[in-house]
């Protein structure tokens, strides 16, 4: 699957664009397809560098989001350890309230 669209929805794109600009055109228009996808990606890339290059002269951290994720895990790491004697408390009396119950079956 590509761009979410399955492989019959190509094949129907596909005859639809030779019936329309026929097959000797097709090569031209992958080309300039190509070529233009091309220029947005350098031109995207080209921005990520700029924003990080201003980052950098000004100090700003541009590695907020692998911060963020950091504190995220000992967030996560803290609140297992508050959680888990609850956890183990819960199951043991579960099993004390359930054990009778199956014992008696």
């Amino acid at each position: 699957m590509f761009l979410f669209i399955s492989g019959p929805e190509i094949f129907v794109v596909l005859v639809i664009t030779v019936m329309l600009f026929g097959a000797d055109k097709l090569p031209e228009i992958a080309r300039g397809l190509g070529k233009g996808m091309r220029q947005i990606k350098d031109a995207t890339n080209d921005i990520k560098r700029e924003i990080k290059n201003s980052a950098e002269k000004n100090d700003i951290d541009v590695d907020v989001a692998a911060k963020v994720r950091d504190e995220l895990s000992k967030v996560k790491d803290n609140f297992e350890e508050i959680t888990d004697p609850v956890k183990k408390i819960k199951n043991t009396v579960i099993d004390e309230i359930t054990g009778p119950v199956k014992r008696n079956k």
